[in-house]
């Protein structure tokens, strides 16, 4: 069998609003187990009271995403302002020595 080799490069990633993302679905997941909970009998007499639970998890599992992407998003603002001050440092360290030139004269 041949080996499967990408005949283009991939695509950059897709940033969205992903804490928002994660928020909703993370608050979509507990609605949903509140919701279910009043019929947790009905549910547990058809031998379906893991939808009950699988809805408790996913809230839970949620709540650790929401840490996850809001630390990551930090990071990646972190990461820029730190990019961003270090190309303005390297700018006005350039312009500096430039208007130095100018003004020493050819003497200097």
């Amino acid at each position: 069998m041949a080996k499967w080799t990408p005949k283009h490069e991939a695509p950059e990633p897709l940033e969205g609003p992903v804490v928002a993302t994660v928020v909703g679905g993370t608050i979509l997941w507990f609605a949903l187990f509140l919701v279910q909970l009043p019929f947790y009998a009905w549910f547990d007499d058809r031998g379906r009271a893991w939808w009950v639970w699988t809805c408790l998890a996913g809230a839970g599992l949620g709540l650790i995403g929401i840490w996850y992407v809001r630390g990551r998003d930090a990071a990646i603002k972190r990461a820029k302002a730190e990019r961003a001050e270090a190309e303005g440092t390297e700018s006005a360290g350039a312009e500096s020595a430039g208007a130095n030139a100018r003004t020493a004269g050819p003497d200097a």
